[in-house]
């Protein structure tokens, strides 16, 4: 089984208005309410592409039952911590400029938290665990790699999908795949890059810190792959950008949900750019019918 875990999901609300005037009445053109998180953007797009997943992680309040109720209807299994506190909501805001106004998420209790690593606990060695996105700030630092290491008694297998601290303090674990675009990439190892090339050597970095398989994602200089086998790059695929949220997430679910099949990093990465590119493509995350009409578009080509 795959598990997906979000620490500090939310009601991502997209309002759409002509232009945003400070201090006055703005009126919507639309508005939609999605459930939001990045490891639920991961268990979404895993049932697009027939693989099951359950959906783990603090949800509370009417806001929490809004999203639990959403997933029920995809039908994708959740087993979330109810917290007393309600589950944030994240404002969308698009005019002619595109404003973010985040929650900071809900306060979680030690009894709360203690709640989900008994989850984690259960869990067999077939079993992978997502682990993504931020954490509410009364989650103490350090609280994945609690979890971490909770997965790793058990003797399943992990993604992290994170930054910073987080990630480097989890390489040593050695996580099933890593997933930093370029940007944070060169941000975790103090540098800058100039190419494409300059990427090699510190995406394998990842590899010898302990991952062992790592997917860097390059907006529109398409994506890398690292292997102990080699460095496999994807082509960039051809359409109107209308959406950059979930699509590394569904790129970590195109991977995870074909590798979980066929053992083959190449393929499944293949699969994670059909994926990443259909929700860049898409309002919301991509549908099932769309991954499969982009995936015979991806080429991947080893170039190390």
């Amino acid at each position: 089984m795959i598990y997906t875990v979000t620490l500090n999901p939310s009601i991502d609300y997209i309002v759409h208005i002509d232009q945003l005037v400070i201090g006055d009445v703005n009126r919507m053109k639309s508005d939609l309410k999605l459930p939001g998180g990045k490891g639920i953007n991961v268990s979404r797009i895993l049932k697009r592409i027939n693989n099951d997943s359950t959906a783990l992680g603090f949800l509370g309040g009417f806001t929490g039952s809004f999203i639990k109720e959403w997933l029920e209807k995809e039908t994708i299994q959740t087993n979330f911590t109810t917290v007393s506190d309600d589950t944030r909501i994240n404002i969308k805001l698009k005019a002619s400029e595109e404003t973010e106004i985040n929650g900071q998420g809900p306060t979680v209790s030690v009894k709360e938290m203690a709640d989900l690593k008994k989850i984690l606990g259960n869990l067999s060695s077939s079993d992978i665990v997502v682990l993504s996105g931020s954490k509410p700030a009364s989650v103490p630092t350090g609280f994945y790699q609690e979890l971490i290491e909770i997965i790793k008694a058990q003797g399943a297998s992990f993604v992290i999908d994170t930054t910073g601290a987080d990630l480097m303090d989890a390489l040593e674990k050695k996580p099933l795949l890593v997933k930093p675009n370029n940007h944070e990439l060169a941000d975790l190892y103090q540098t800058t890059f100039n190419s494409v090339e300059d990427i090699y050597p510190f995406g394998q970095r990842l590899l010898d810190e302990g991952a062992q398989h790592a997917l860097v994602s390059m907006a529109g200089d398409g994506a890398l792959l690292f292997t102990n086998e080699g460095i496999y790059r994807s082509n960039v695929l051809k359409r109107s950008v209308k959406n950059s949220v979930g699509a590394g997430d569904s790129m970590i679910a195109g991977f995870v949900g074909n590798f979980t099949k066929t053992k083959n990093a190449v393929e499944a990465f293949k699969w994670g750019v059909a994926c990443g590119s259909a929700t860049t493509f898409s309002d919301d995350l991509a549908t099932a019918d769309f991954i499969q009409e982009l995936l015979p578009e991806v080429k991947i080509t080893k170039v190390n």
